[in-house]
């Protein structure tokens, strides 16, 4: 980490800088699952098998970032009018043979068997899973609620550490073998990145400082949740990390985050320390990736966390019926900061369950990770 950042900032979510939205259409951002500073460190390190897989994933995504500031999210699909959303997504995977043209060659559509390649089997079920949880829990068709095809890209690029949502598919690396894994194998990851889709079209959060953060918390919850729901976990049997499949053996880690204990997915001689706060006590101010978009959200991920376990149960069914609430409700401002989302959490609580055990366990909830409320 660079010294940008400086701990120990007051304990409160007001002092966000507000950013005020100027936009109506629902702009896809550039969202990656393993952070800049994760990728930082690798790239700085001595041994060329780590560094120079970390640095080309470097500018892969330096070049994708500015590809989507450029492009506006083009008109080259049917709108959800125009479409008959259905109760059955509508998949296709395309395998980009460890090239970087998108969308590559198509290997395999809707209802398609599955093939010898585990990446695309892999790709093809997660889409599916996530699917499932929107439609079956929160009775949402696809992630713009009007039945939006479901494409994915396997096998992008040389060694290419990352995975993301473009505004438009998901593209998946394959690892460089060092460090990371192919980066199919973690569920959450696939529903994590899709869920940015989801935000895109409901809440459409900047990506910057505090509405980031709950932008990647958002994600980071919905991937946890759609990882529970095809396991039929409950809250106290889930692991709670993001993307624990991700990291060879050759990494001290067990994920890229934990929202049960933030901060302590990994410390490595190679990664460093996993920097993510719990709290506001620990709110990391810091020019770099977005204002801490990946940093920060530990804060509101322990916060769901909290109030999850403390519920019990399946954490899709109150916690999680509460977060989809404030994401679709309309009420979430595209500049909101953790204060904002967490009042709206409170209001949907009562609103949906009236005043009892879920306005309590969020109050609790909110309260130890220093997020104001009142």
């Amino acid at each position: 980490m660079d010294d940008s950042r400086t701990r120990n900032r007051p304990p409160t979510a007001a002092h966000a800088p507000r950013i005020t939205s100027h936009h109506t259409h629902h702009h896809g951002v550039f969202c990656t699952i393993v952070p800049p500073h994760v990728l930082d460190r690798l790239a700085r390190a001595d041994d060329p098998a780590l560094h120079e897989p970390a640095r080309r994933t470097l500018e892969r995504d330096a070049l994708q970032r500015t590809r989507r500031r450029i492009t506006t999210v083009r008109g080259i699909r049917a709108t959800a009018a125009d479409r008959e959303a259905t109760d059955q997504p509508q998949r296709t995977i395309y395998d980009a043979g460890n090239r970087e043209e998108l969308p590559g060659e198509k290997v395999r559509g809707e209802g398609d068997d599955p093939g010898q390649d585990a990446s695309v089997n892999r790709a093809y079920a997660g889409l599916g899973a996530t699917f499932d949880l929107y439609l079956k829990v929160y009775g949402r068709r696809s992630i713009d609620g009007g039945g939006l095809p479901l494409d994915a890209t396997v096998h992008y690029g040389q060694d290419y550490g990352n995975a993301f949502w473009d505004g438009e598919r998901m593209v998946f690396g394959d690892g460089d073998g060092e460090v990371f894994r192919d980066f199919t194998l973690p569920l959450d990851v696939i529903g994590h990145e899709l869920t940015h889709g989801v935000t895109q079209y409901t809440a459409n959060l900047e990506y910057f400082s505090q509405p980031g953060a709950l932008n990647e918390s958002l994600s980071d919850v919905f991937g946890a949740l759609i990882k529970q729901h095809s396991l039929g976990q409950t809250a106290d049997q889930a692991d709670w990390l993001i993307g624990a499949e991700l990291l060879t053996d050759r990494v001290t880690g067990e994920a890229l985050r934990s929202m049960k204990a933030p901060g302590t997915a990994y410390d490595d001689d190679v990664l460093g320390k996993d920097p993510q706060p719990a709290t506001m006590d620990d709110y990391v101010d810091t020019s770099d990736d977005n204002g801490g978009v990946h940093i920060n959200s530990g804060i509101p991920n322990h916060a769901f966390y909290l109030a999850a376990t403390d519920l019990g149960g399946y954490a899709w069914e109150r916690a999680g019926q509460i977060w989809y609430d404030v994401l679709t409700g309309g009420e979430l401002a595209a500049d909101a900061n953790f204060t904002d989302f967490a009042r709206l959490t409170l209001a949907a609580a009562e609103s949906r369950f009236g005043a009892g055990d879920e306005q309590r366990a969020l109050q609790k909830a909110w309260s130890r990770v220093g997020v104001e409320t009142a």
